[in-house]
């Protein structure tokens, strides 16, 4: 036909060259013209049929072939059918596989994950879908069960055909179901180990949100810090402004003659002012700067909160000797130690350093304790100071300690060096408030709420003090309260309870006091725990239960704890008066503090004694655990303390661990 020597004539005059490069400027001009030539062929006019022959050919072939009815039909049915569904029953599967893989980026065909599967993803979902549950399996095997008692029953000799051929297609079935089972045993595999990198990726991800959180936490804490004294410097500015105005708004105009006459009637007396700003004796009432101010955070640390109980937090050497008293306001807040080597020393929990020591007492410290910035102290020299820390001159981000501050940004859950640096001397030289002097001998036992502070001692009294007076209001014998118990109550015991075991010597005649508005308890070496009455300043109840020296109790609004000497610790119901639970240990308890959740207590271990009361049971939490693996021999704890979860415990050899329980 025209068409085809037309084409055959364009290839010879493009020539080999020129085809292969059609899109050139010859290539395109052959190529227009020949073009130009079959559709003059095409469309030319038809004025004498022989010269175009072809095309009335072509219209009369096209013409027969469209009366044939078949023809008609596919047609028709073509014309229905959409381009998606002409596509596909043109390709194949495997070429329409072929062309979209041909379709996807190379960097994405590179990227693709390796899998250690040796099974495709369609025989995975082949193998689990339908699952079949396992009352569906149960019944299947029953069924199957049965059909095989039929069949047995229906052809009686094994070697017949269709028992061959029944057993053979039941083999099959059985293989088929083997081969799933694999499919589906490596898919749980599967998911096993890809929930395992999903863990290791969270345990990553919750370790950098930690050293985030520790972050906010030291900021927060410096921030903290600026404002109380910012405020601290405040307040000073309005009391000497309110003083100025007063002093402007009381004096009144006078005469030259008139002043002269005064100043010499009363050349013989201080003015009020004047005896206002003298500093107070040891023994007087302190004056209204020297006044204890609570300063209560405004947030609270929660950082202890995410790690396991029975953490590490950090570990101090705090002190050369032995661990007498220990106290801390809040979690990563302020730390108060004392020990046998008559140094009280306060600390940043949060950095984990010193900030400084506090000179005063001429003896040991026996018991502190400490509430936001203010703290009491009593010693072996018979005195009870008080102290305001907010007055330290202490700068949170280490630069009084010669460090620059990227080198003191670590976590602050991270052990410091053994030895801590020392801060400068005098930095706590304004925390002194005023002492109280009253007792004959050593403070064994204090605690103060409010304006409230209570005080046992070796001298056989308990002390009553106001400290918005700064003096001794109340003394409490108990000796003589014991005495009047037994003369009121034919109990038939002394007027000092003799207990089971031997007297011990060096218990302390006061163990452990603790006193809420006119409430006070106090436990002491005959093992009594008595309840006081502040209001008449009678004994209101005795707890008997204990046969040895009391050394620690902690009562809240239904329970009372109370440690011992005799190894035991009993929870009394102050409702009923008689115990609700107790519990023995080893050896003898010399600290013991409870919060919402936990008891924890010292017993003359390596390790402290913890006990859940919402999970009901006892575990240890300590150096002495980790020191069992490693071969070493951490020191006894002898005191303890513990606040939402985070806990403290000072050791013999002068180290404290600071923990998450």
């Amino acid at each position: 036909m025209a068409g085809a020597n037309d084409h055959n004539a364009f290839h010879d005059d493009l020539g080999p060259d020129d085809e292969s490069s059609i899109m050139s400027p010859r290539g395109l001009e052959a190529f227009s013209r020949k073009v130009t030539s079959t559709a003059s062929h095409l469309i030319g006019p038809l004025s004498d049929p022989t010269t175009h022959p072809h095309y009335a050919n072509a219209m009369s072939e096209v013409t027969r072939q469209l009366r044939k009815p078949t023809l008609q039909r596919s047609m028709f049915s073509m014309a229905r059918t959409t381009p998606t569904d002409l596509v596909r029953s043109k390709l194949s599967s495997r070429e329409i596989q072929s062309r979209a893989l041909s379709y996807v980026p190379e960097e994405l065909l590179h990227n693709i994950p390796e899998d250690d599967n040796s099974y495709s993803l369609f025989q995975g979902f082949k193998a689990s879908f339908p699952e079949l549950t396992d009352e569906g399996k149960k019944h299947r095997r029953r069924v199957s069960r049965g059909r095989k008692m039929i069949e047995d029953n229906a052809h009686t000799s094994p070697d017949s055909p269709h028992a061959v051929h029944k057993l053979k297609k039941e083999k099959s079935s059985m293989m088929h179901e083997l081969e799933m089972l694999e499919i589906r045993k490596n898919m749980a595999s599967s998911e096993i180990h890809e929930i395992d990198n999903k863990i290791a990726n969270l345990a990553g991800m919750r370790k950098i949100i930690l050293e985030r959180l520790a972050g906010l936490e030291q900021e927060e804490a410096l921030l903290e810090h600026d404002i109380m004294d910012v405020e601290g410097r405040l307040e000073e500015a309005q009391e000497i402004a309110a003083e100025a105005e007063s002093i402007a708004l009381q004096t009144p105009t006078k005469s030259e003659e008139d002043l002269a006459v005064e100043k010499d009637e009363d050349a013989g007396f201080m003015s009020q002012s004047i005896y206002e700003k003298l500093p107070p004796s040891t023994n007087t009432t302190p004056s209204k700067s020297k006044k204890p101010r609570n300063i209560r955070r405004k947030s609270m640390p929660i950082l202890h909160e995410h790690f396991d109980p029975g953490t590490m937090i950090r570990e101090m050497r705090a002190h050369q000797d032995s661990v007498t008293a220990l106290d801390f306001d809040a979690p990563f807040g302020m730390m108060v130690t004392a020990a046998m080597d008559d140094s009280v020393r306060v600390w940043d929990l949060n950095a984990g350093r010193s900030i400084g020591v506090l000179e005063g007492h001429t003896a040991s410290v026996r018991t502190l304790q400490v509430e936001d910035n203010i703290l009491a102290t009593g010693g072996m020299d018979a005195t009870i100071r008080l102290w305001d820390l907010s007055k330290a001159h202490y700068d949170p981000h280490g630069s009084q300690f010669g460090k620059d501050d990227e080198e003191d940004d670590g976590m602050a859950f991270e052990n410091p060096d053994d030895q801590p640096v020392d801060p400068p001397a005098g930095s706590m030289s304004d925390c002194a408030l005023f002492t109280l002097q009253a007792h004959v001998d050593e403070i064994t036992a204090l605690h103060f709420r409010g304006d409230v502070l209570v005080s046992g001692s070796a001298d056989k009294t308990i002390r009553h003090w106001d400290l918005e007076k700064g003096r001794c209001v109340q003394t409490l014998d108990v000796m003589w309260a014991a005495a009047q118990a037994s003369a009121s109550v034919s109990t038939g015991e002394g007027a000092w309870r003799q207990t089971n075991r031997a007297p011990d010597q060096t218990a302390d005649f006061v163990g452990a006091l603790q006193v809420f508005d006119s409430a006070l308890a106090c436990g002491t070496a005959d093992g009594m725990v008595r309840l006081w009455d502040l209001r008449s300043g009678q004994v209101h109840r005795s707890l008997v239960g204990h046969t040895g020296p009391v050394t620690c109790l902690q009562f809240d609004d239904v329970h009372l704890v109370t440690g011992s000497l005799d190894r035991s610790i009993r929870i009394w119901d102050l409702r009923t008066g008689s115990i609700y639970d107790a519990y023995a240990y080893d050896n003898p308890i010399t600290s013991m503090m409870f919060d919402a959740r936990r008891i924890v207590c010292a017993a003359g271990e390596d390790v402290v004694k913890v006990y859940d009361k919402v999970e009901g049971r006892q575990w240890d939490c300590g150096a002495g655990i980790a020191g069992a693996e490693e071969g070493k021999t951490p020191a006894i704890v002898e005191r303890v303390r513990i606040r939402d979860g985070y806990m403290i415990e000072g050791r013999r050899d002068g180290i404290v661990g600071v923990w998450t329980c």
